[in-house]
């Protein structure tokens, strides 16, 4: 009897150091944690304090008291602190410390009597609210499921994080198919959950122009709208269509929505404003633009087109110019993206105007046309206090000066521009296209082809070999892409985008040496409880 009574209370002594020692189920992983025991309680009345005067933190409170006044029978009081004075020693307090000077890195403390959530700025404090709401019951993420809780706790736990990079994005195509602005919500929503940073909004197409252009009111009245569209694959013809209208697009007051809810989560939106190519749309509005004079149409099917603006058509520039600075006004972001990728030269080659530009500018080609092109529109921006992005191509013919190359055709693009002193953030379609098929395409809704599943995103390694210390430091981080030609609801998109799109979060946020597939899909499969409570129709093997 004795030694049975010793062996218990050794596998109780075991068991308790298991659940002392289990991994919070965190993602991205947190760079540096520790369980401690005890559990902070909610219940009642809970305070929670924030710096007097300090707006921006004002914003991260009302944000995580919205979210912990689901609990049932719990009242959040916002209540204010003296900056310099000691801290409260109970309740949830948020501080900003910024001892390390690291950008969005911050400390979460929980103890039995205080949450206490320390960032180095207002962002990683906002970002700890985040590993906070990944420790709480997954139920809290809809009103309606909880309302069943009773007796909300959190562990007590040491974490310390930062990012891996700056730059952590996810794009979204709404030229090819329209999603509203609900969906565009909760898009950011989803990135806010995995600490992504960044949403590039790619806006016009050869299929669609999206956004509301004052000046321009035909962009909107003809170029938002497509008479039919593709059915099928867009490989080869013949071609079938399915004879239905399709377009739609955003307001001015659409898009100050939507940059207002991204701001309020710390998501820069950056918009794509597609030149000199994918441009068939806008001349089909004003095809004096085009280096035919048209007529042209906003295309039905999928591809690259030759049909793109003038170069040699200093109206073109005046327009461009026009749209730009009613973008500026829209989006506070420091980067406008000018597309510049998979410009066909054909147009070009055949134009009066264009090779007359050549001449005077002194150029050897089509291709200088180009740079020609990006670094006209480039010197407008940086006028205007503004950076370009532009897609790898922008490479031929010279690269722009102090533009940041957005490198997709794999990544020597970007360690080339690396290598040149350039900024460069890393998206190849190796890696990061989301529009490709997760698993057997005859099990699958269909898609543009390739295969891209999720250890192959979290294989991704944004820092080539190839580069040296200094040069790497202008690797600022990656990005998800999400092309839509063959998405044409918005649960289609969350089906392809996730869970890619959170191994990709972890890729970028948590440093490399924590980087562990196994680990990492034993923590999903945790999530996934998550993403069924906020409603994602995500892909799951």
């Amino acid at each position: 009897m004795k030694t049975t009574h010793i062996r218990l209370i050794i596998l109780l002594m075991m068991s308790s150091n298991l659940i002392l020692a289990q991994k919070p189920s965190i993602i991205p992983e947190p760079a540096i944690w520790e369980n401690k025991r005890g559990n902070f309680s909610f219940s009642g009345n809970t305070d929670l304090f924030v710096p007097k005067g300090d707006d921006q933190m004002m914003s991260n409170a009302n944000f995580l008291k919205m979210y912990l006044e689901r609990i049932p029978n719990v009242n959040i009081q916002i209540r204010y602190y003296q900056q310099g004075q000691d801290l409260p020693a109970r309740g949830i307090v948020l501080a900003v410390d910024p001892r390390s000077n690291t950008p969005e890195r911050y400390v979460m403390g929980v103890t039995s009597r205080r949450i206490l959530i320390t960032g180095d700025d207002f962002r990683g404090v906002f970002y700890g609210i985040q590993s906070l709401r990944q420790l709480l019951p997954a139920e809290l993420e809809q009103p309606a499921l909880a309302s069943q809780l009773r007796n909300v706790r959190v562990s007590n736990i040491y974490i310390e994080d930062y990012p891996r990079f700056p730059y952590r994005g996810m794009h979204l195509d709404v030229a090819r198919h329209f999603f509203d602005v609900d969906f565009i919500k909760k898009y950011i929503d989803l990135m806010v959950l995995h600490k992504m940073n960044t949403f590039h909004w790619h806006l016009t197409e050869d299929q669609g122009w999206r956004i509301e252009i004052k000046k321009y009111p035909l962009l909107t009245e003809i170029g938002a709208w497509r008479k039919e569209t593709l059915i099928g694959h867009g490989g080869r013809p013949p071609f079938e269509y399915d004879g239905k209208r399709y377009g739609g697009y955003y307001t001015q007051d659409d898009v100050r929505e939507i940059v207002a809810y991204a701001a309020d989560r710390h998501i820069t939106v950056i918009p794509e404003i597609e030149m000199p190519g994918h441009a068939t749309a806008a001349l089909a509005a004003y095809p004096h633009l085009g280096c035919t004079g048209g007529p042209y149409e906003v295309i039905t099917r999928w591809g690259v087109f030759e049909d793109v603006f003038c170069a040699g058509n200093d109206d073109v520039f005046e327009f461009l110019e026009n749209v730009l600075l009613e973008v500026i006004e829209l989006f506070p972001s420091q980067y406008i993206h000018i597309g510049g990728d998979e410009c066909p030269k054909t147009r070009w080659k055949e134009c009066p105007k264009c090779q007359a530009r050549i001449q005077e500018e002194g150029l050897a080609d089509e291709y200088e046309l180009q740079s020609y092109f990006i670094r006209r529109i480039e010197k407008f921006l940086l006028s205007k206090g503004r950076n370009i992005i532009g897609w790898d191509e922008i490479l031929e013919g010279g690269l722009a000066p102090e533009a940041t190359v957005m490198s997709w055709r794999g990544v020597r693009g970007g360690i080339e521009a690396a290598q040149m002193g350039h900024d460069v953030i890393m998206t190849p379609t190796s890696h990061c296209y989301f529009d490709y098929y997760q698993a057997d395409p005859e099990s699958q809704p269909l898609g543009i082809g390739g295969y891209l599943p999720l250890s192959r995103v979290y294989e991704f390694n944004p820092n080539p070999l190839d580069l040296t210390e200094e040069q790497a430091k202008h690797i600022l981080g990656g990005q998800g892409n999400v092309w839509t030609e063959y998405m044409k609801t918005s649960d289609h998109v969350e089906y392809m985008a996730y869970p890619r799109a959170i191994a990709l979060a972890e890729v970028l946020w948590t440093p490399n040496r924590k980087h562990d597939f196994d680990d990492f899909t034993q923590r999903l499969n945790h999530h996934f409880k998550r993403l069924d409570a906020l409603g994602v129709n995500y892909f799951r093997e």
